[in-house]
């Protein structure tokens, strides 16, 4: 039953954000939608909560620079991007072009300023992240990136793709790791929500100036390494 009223808050909840993004995605500037979609992840984030009893506990959020930095984080679950937006308020982020099949989404990603790849990848998903790239140098905004570009069940990784290296070294900005286990509330692939108090948390930068190859490897073992630590601890109930 609480799956049920979760699931029916959900689509009630996206359906009314998507009209109210909308409407602000006509205001000058990226301030108002970037408010709307905070509220937007907050509200799902309550949901979760008082509907589902799925708490997310939200730790190192001092190791957030105050500088704009980008995030690299694991993505176990639909539920990790609305922490996200809850927790940094105009946040730029790197989605993908999937989010262009649900109506009203288009003008609402564009207005955020997402740099929207293909899954697929190839020289056009390079060139759209280069116009990103450009965009974002010129914004005080940090920017979230999940770098296997997949949801991954809890204990299961995907390839670790470049453009988070991309980002951090081209914008010459610290990255944060960010690791999770909100998978075992939330599967990516099931209606069903488990109850408990499941965690995201926010790891120690990586300082601008590595090479690719040293980057992209401390990276994996930093997410990797503690999501399999929190995936080990399980859901607290």
């Amino acid at each position: 039953m609480r799956a049920a009223a979760f699931f029916v808050a959900y689509w009630i909840t996206t359906l009314f954000f998507a009209i109210f993004c909308l409407l602000l995605a006509a205001l000058p500037g990226k301030r108002p939608l970037g408010w709307g979609l905070w509220l937007y992840g907050s509200t799902q984030v309550a949901a979760l909560r008082y509907l589902a009893g799925v708490r997310i506990d939200v730790r190192g959020q001092e190791n957030i620079p105050d500088e704009p930095c980008v995030f690299g984080a694991k993505h176990q679950s639909w539920g990790d991007g609305f922490v996200m937006l809850a927790t940094i308020q105009h946040l730029g982020f790197v989605a993908g072009d999937h989010l262009y099949k649900f109506p009203l989404v288009g003008p609402i990603l564009k207005k955020a300023g997402a740099i929207v790849l293909s899954n697929q990848g190839g020289e056009r998903a390079q060139e759209v992240l280069n116009g990103g790239i450009a965009r974002l140098r010129n914004e005080g905004r940090h920017v979230l990136i999940y770098p296997e570009g997949n949801l991954s069940a809890p204990g299961e990784k995907h390839r670790y793709r470049s453009g988070v290296f991309h980002l951090y070294d081209r914008l010459e900005r610290p990255c944060v790791p960010v690791a999770t286990n909100l998978g075992l509330a939330w599967d990516r692939q099931s209606y069903a929500k488990t109850p408990g108090t499941v965690t995201v948390e926010f790891l120690e930068p990586i300082a601008p100036g590595r090479d690719k190859e040293d980057f992209m490897s401390e990276l994996e073992r930093r997410i990797e390494t503690r999501t399999d630590a929190l995936v080990a601890q399980g859901l607290i109930r």
